[in-house]
């Protein structure tokens, strides 16, 4: 005989927590930023292999906050999956799906200029825990409110 209770699917704390899809954002986050480390390791390498032969990379000051601004808007997809509402998940939803296809897609282009480590980079560190976190995402925006019905 057990002396702990087993919980039943609606009881259980972890199911529909907020938490647990904002931390699947974050990974993805992590990702790119992970990737966009390794493509600028990836341009370093090149260009000291070949002594400098390659262009220079260079930004219009005016540009160079686009960056910051574009990868600063993966924080926003946490903190709106943080807030934990039906509202706020759908938001966070389609506003990461969104930077995971631009992301995905500036890899591949980045990818096919530059080999295909930085397309594979692309894929492991941005596609891959961005399809998680939008089905986990999607999961939870489905499952809220319908707490008794087993999944």
């Amino acid at each position: 005989m057990s002396l702990q209770p087993t919980l039943q699917p609606a009881q259980d704390p972890a199911m529909n927590n907020p938490n647990k899809v904002a931390l699947f954002w974050l990974t993805t986050a992590a990702g790119a930023v992970l990737f966009v480390t390794f493509q600028l390791f990836f341009y370093v390498n090149d260009f000291v292999r070949a002594h400098g032969a390659t262009p220079a990379i260079t930004f219009e000051p005016d540009v160079l906050w686009m960056f910051s601004a574009f990868y600063g808007s993966w924080i926003v997809t946490v903190l709106l999956a943080l807030i934990g509402t039906r509202k706020a998940q759908g938001v966070a939803l389609v506003l990461g799906s969104l930077l995971v296809v631009l992301n995905t897609l500036g890899g591949i282009s980045d990818g096919l200029r530059d080999g295909w480590h930085v397309a594979f980079s692309a894929a492991f560190f941005i596609t891959l825990p961005g399809v998680f976190a939008i089905a986990a995402t999607w999961r939870c925006i489905k499952s809220k409110g319908n707490g008794h019905v087993d999944e």
